[in-house]
């Protein structure tokens, strides 16, 4: 019985130690030195953030030399950098956009339908321009034409070209430079509603000479974390890519801050974005055509993320027009899978991600038949609890065994106190007569830890959690119980549990599993309400289970 329980123990306490340890990993190695050390100089912020340095191809796409107008890769720009344009808002249903006509920049991204109280209006702001928060997308051209001038790129200035007929005001803009012989018109639009960002690239020679421009596209960002990330625990925040070659890569700022970056550098597909808890911000190319991928310390705790993509010569007068896809929003997986291959691995289900999905699904077609999370997760609970009864059964008919011949354990320790040895040798004979396995009832509880540990991931990783009421006080089951009721209701659960279970015949032993539910209890006051929620029903539902085949077994309650 000691070995038994001495195993359940363990399990449990890796189980929760697994969980606070992912947690924290995913927060812990995207974090820079600098990153709680915001830098109090505005001005060098700004003149960063508004350039972030224009990246330069390595020799596999470097037809042309850098830009001699902009900055090296990974040094702060000119002062050309530190200029502002003029603001143009564009908006749909769901999506303020805000673009800088200096360099065409993205400096604003406000999604109209994710309330927080942690952002300035009340909504979730994924590009800002403020100190501590920089996050923008930037595009141009790499290299440069006549007389050595750059190619326009996100430093110079762009000014605003008549619409066309049928083109709305409020959802498209388009913007120009002309530089270095070549003039760069960026057509940015968005649908009625969602979170997709259409960004035309038309390329036009006006010089005497064929020119061979790359395109650029990438995100810079703080190294911060988001606003009203909980001191107590951190998720991922930083750089991801996807290509067939190498999958779903994550990049931690930590890493790019000591050049220690391990991603793809060349493939001829996938993306690249930056992602937070619960959203991201991807550029995305329909094409299949090589490209480079790059992650860059930008300095003063900035940092960028992108690609490159070198053009088809173009010809003096020609044109030539490049579409490219910005997501930015919450990370829905529906949506995700329909914008490219890999991108709803954003929400990331860490290893056990083969598990997680069916769980997710599951857990979106209750959603769908009821129209509550809470609910959802409070029937999915019951379903896998009756999934795994038969193991449930076997464990909860050894654990009614063992308490059945408990008082005669205790018979034995106070017969031979402190005589381990022949202790254990008249334990072991009392299982063999009455055909007791010690470690019977682990298997079935073994067996179980993946599936928590993956449910537990989703309810972590889903957005549809955020803001997501159940019912009375839980208001969010993505936060905290703000009152603590469900924590301390499933520690009282937990008490119960260690009741129905066979008491230790060590005292101290059995102390210690008397406080368990109290220590443990208080790690659920910072889990999310709707994990709570889960290991709640869970409890109650297994001690459903257990006092009633423990009653059929041996009429023991």
């Amino acid at each position: 019985m000691d070995a038994r329980r001495t195993v359940l123990t363990l399990v449990f306490v890796v189980s929760l130690f697994l969980l606070w340890e992912a947690w924290m990993k995913q927060g812990a190695s995207q974090a820079p030195t600098t990153a709680n050390q915001p830098d109090l100089s505005q001005s060098a912020n700004k003149a960063s953030a508004s350039a972030g340095g224009v990246p330069s191809p390595s020799v596999a796409l470097d037809k042309l030399a850098p830009p001699s107008g902009a900055a090296a890769a990974g040094q702060a720009p000119g002062d050309s950098a530190s200029k502002t344009g003029a603001r143009v808002v564009l908006r749909n249903t769901d999506l303020a956009l805000e673009i800088d006509t200096q360099g065409a920049r993205l400096v604003g991204a406000v999604l109209l339908n994710q309330p927080s109280s942690n952002y300035e209006g009340g909504r979730v702001r994924l590009f800002d321009t403020r100190p501590g928060q920089e996050f923008e997308a930037q595009t141009g051209l790499v290299g440069q034409g006549a007389q050595g001038k750059a190619f326009p790129n996100h430093t110079q200035a762009f000014f605003a070209v008549p619409l066309k007929s049928g083109q709305d005001a409020q959802r498209t803009v388009v913007l120009a430079s002309e530089s270095g012989g070549v003039k760069l018109m960026k057509t940015i639009s968005l649908d009625p509603s969602g979170f997709k960002v259409h960004v035309s690239h038309t390329v036009l020679n006006t010089g005497a000479d064929p020119v061979n421009p790359s395109l650029y596209l990438q995100l810079m960002r703080s190294g911060n974390p988001p606003p009203g990330e909980s001191q107590f625990y951190q998720t991922f925040t930083g750089p991801a890519l996807y290509t067939d070659q190498k999958k779903f890569q994550k990049v931690g700022f930590s890493d790019i801050e000591k050049g220690r970056q391990d991603h793809v550098k060349q493939a001829p597909d996938g993306w690249i974005g930056l992602i937070q808890h619960y959203f991201v911000s991807a550029w995305i190319l329909s094409n299949q055509a090589p490209r480079e991928f790059f992650t860059r310390r930008l300095g003063n705790n900035l940092y960028s993320a992108g690609l490159i993509q070198a053009l088809p010569e173009v010809s003096p007068g020609a044109q030539q027009t490049h579409e490219a896809l910005l997501y930015v929003g919450p990370q829905v997986q529906r949506t995700l899978e329909g914008l490219a291959p890999g991108l709803e691995l954003v929400v990331d289900y860490s290893w056990l991600t083969f598990i997680a999905k069916p769980i997710y699904w599951s857990l979106e077609q209750l959603h769908a038949l009821v129209g509550n999370w809470g609910w959802a997760i409070v029937l999915l609970t019951i379903i896998i609890k009756a999934l795994f009864y038969p193991l449930s059964a076997a464990s909860y008919k050894s654990m009614a065994k063992m308490k059945a011949v408990a008082p005669r354990m205790t018979a034995l320790k106070e017969r031979y106190g402190d005589d381990k040895a022949k202790f254990n040798q008249a334990m072991m004979e009392l299982y063999k007569n009455e055909k007791i396995n010690p470690l019977g009832g682990c298997l079935p509880v073994l067996v179980q830890i993946p599936v928590f540990l993956a449910l537990y991931w989703v309810l972590l990783a889903s957005v549809e959690m955020r803001d997501a009421p159940w019912v009375l006080w839980i208001t969010d089951l993505a936060a905290p119980d703000p009152y603590y009721i469900l924590p301390v209701i499933m520690a009282a659960t937990m008490f119960l549990q260690t009741k129905l279970n066979p008491a230790p015949p060590d005292p101290i032993q059995a102390k210690v599993m008397l406080f368990m539910p109290l220590v443990f209890s208080v790690f659920f006051f910072f889990f999310p309400a709707g994990l709570v929620l889960y290991w709640l029903v869970n409890n109650v539902v297994s001690i459903a289970q257990q006092w009633v085949i423990m009653k059929r077994v041996n009429g023991v309650t």
